[in-house]
């Protein structure tokens, strides 16, 4: 075990899988929610993406949750047959399968890929988007069900000539912290424990939620380039940036402890 404890941030159904493989490779894990996951209120928005799928040549996924709500909707008559499906990351390709996406239907990063994001992903699907193809994104929405997130890659397929459509799956709202998580918090910002970022969204939600606290002498394992440099911004004081394979994670963090 480490000495110090990592504070895993991802919403609180995927935090307690982080939490449960990094216990299972020795590290002491404790999630601390900074996401909070509900459902999109416009359902008939996700109804009719359902029954308009054969009108997409692909439908592109930005995580495991978008996945898991989406197919929430799906009618009994609705069929995947003629679509491909994007997914982001490992996480995003395990959560299709379970849906019941065959395989050969999922384009994502390879395993081995040094990075999980729209850029990644992008780079393997580009050629797909021409003149006039349909593409339907994904995602999550803020607390009053708008689009909310990164639109780098639906830049892309509009610039590459695509018709691109977007449908909330599931909304993204703050926490409120009780007194046991802000002890928690208050431990990570001085030093006591490790914290583990997987969005630049949750370390806005803990600067929000702990207002006037100084976090020079934190350190946070980062998943992403871009949520370190938020990380960075936030004035985290200690810092390493690895892709979110649990070898990875498991070898940044024991490099802070």
């Amino acid at each position: 075990m480490t000495g110090r404890p990592v504070i895993v941030t991802r919403p609180a159904r995927e935090a307690a899988q982080w939490v449960s493989d990094l216990r299972g490779a020795g590290l002491d894990a404790v999630a601390l929610p900074l996401i909070v996951i509900e459902p999109a209120t416009d359902i008939e928005q996700l109804r009719t993406a359902w029954r308009q799928l054969a009108d997409y040549a692909a439908l592109m996924f930005v995580s495991a949750t978008a996945v898991e709500h989406f197919f929430q909707h799906r009618g009994t008559a609705d069929s995947l047959a003629g679509c491909r499906f994007w997914a982001t990351g490992p996480g995003t390709k395990r959560a299709l399968l379970r849906a019941g996406v065959p395989p050969e239907a999922i384009d994502a990063p390879l395993p081995e890929a040094t990075r999980f994001d729209s850029e990644a992903l992008w780079e393997s699907v580009h050629a797909q988007v021409s003149t006039g193809v349909r593409v339907l994104i994904v995602r999550g929405g803020d607390e009053a069900g708008r689009p909310a997130g990164r639109d780098w890659l639906a830049n892309e397929v509009d610039a590459a000539g695509g018709r691109r459509d977007t449908v909330v799956a599931y909304r993204r709202l703050q926490p409120s912290l009780d007194v046991v998580q802000r002890k928690l918090a208050i431990d990570g910002a001085e030093g006591r424990a490790i914290w583990l970022f997987s969005s630049s969204e949750a370390i806005g939600n803990l600067q929000r939620a702990m207002p006037g606290v100084q976090w020079h002498a934190a350190s946070a394992v980062a998943t992403h380039a871009r949520i370190g440099e938020a990380a960075r911004a936030a004035g985290f004081g200690t810092l390493r940036v690895c892709t979110p394979l649990l070898e990875a994670l498991v070898a940044s963090i024991e490099s802070l402890a």
